[in-house]
């Protein structure tokens, strides 16, 4: 099954809750084109004020589509805010049991990361570094529900950016991401633990174009 994977932006004008109704009504809309699956992450409040995490405050959106028509969906292409769209590989190393509806939001919050390789290293070791070193990592030390990883293969269309990475990472609630010491461990390991994280997303990853995102989940159409 192919997944392709588009970002809408929204604009300084919109509101939280006008985005998150315009993307929301976006991604059902493109329920018309008959995908086995669509998926959708985006950012519906603003990110907390303090956190270890430095969230962008921008508000984004990332529509998954899983299907086996080629052709882009031409909806998400044109519509306003839109930035990139990309067919991805996917990999869930850990992944949640879906037990709700479509349409609700997962529970939760999901850690939206979109990231570029670290100049100077080829790519072969930027994927060898991501998937061999810091996944195992991130699965070991933070209390992920869902780790959904995404390899930028190919544009689907002229793109104002570019991404070498898409990764959704869901928790089960609020304090699992935002607790430092649910985040990254008890006091006695947590120094350690954050020295590690950055060490090792610092070896293969551009620090100065990652952007990150608190954001929410909602499966507009099961299946896959």
């Amino acid at each position: 099954m192919r997944k392709e994977m588009y970002i809408i932006r929204g604009t300084r004008e919109e509101s939280y809750p006008e985005f998150t109704a315009r993307v929301l009504k976006l991604a059902k809309e493109a329920c018309n084109l008959s995908p086995a699956a669509i998926k959708l992450t985006l950012t519906t409040r603003k990110p907390p004020a303090v956190s270890v995490i430095p969230f962008k405050k921008e508000k984004i959106s990332v529509i998954s589509l899983y299907k086996d028509d080629p052709t882009p969906a031409g909806l998400l292409l044109d519509a306003p805010g839109f930035t990139g769209a990309w067919v991805v590989e996917e990999a869930i190393p850990v992944g949640y049991r879906k037990t709700w509806p479509d349409g609700e939001p997962t529970p939760g919050v999901n850690l939206l990361t979109l990231f570029n390789k670290k100049p100077g290293i080829d790519y072969a070791t930027f994927i060898h570094r991501w998937h061999n070193g810091h996944t195992p990592l991130s699965l070991k030390i933070h209390p992920l529900w869902n780790y959904n990883r995404n390899v930028v293969k190919e544009p689907l269309a002229s793109c104002t950016e570019q991404f070498n990475g898409i990764v959704e990472e869901h928790f089960r609630s609020v304090p699992d991401l935002l607790n430092v010491f649910k985040f990254f461990g008890n006091p006695f390991v947590i120094l350690y633990r954050m020295y590690q994280v950055y060490t090792d997303t610092n070896g293969f990853l551009d620090y100065k174009k990652i952007e990150t995102y608190f954001a929410d989940e909602y499966h507009i159409l099961s299946g896959k």
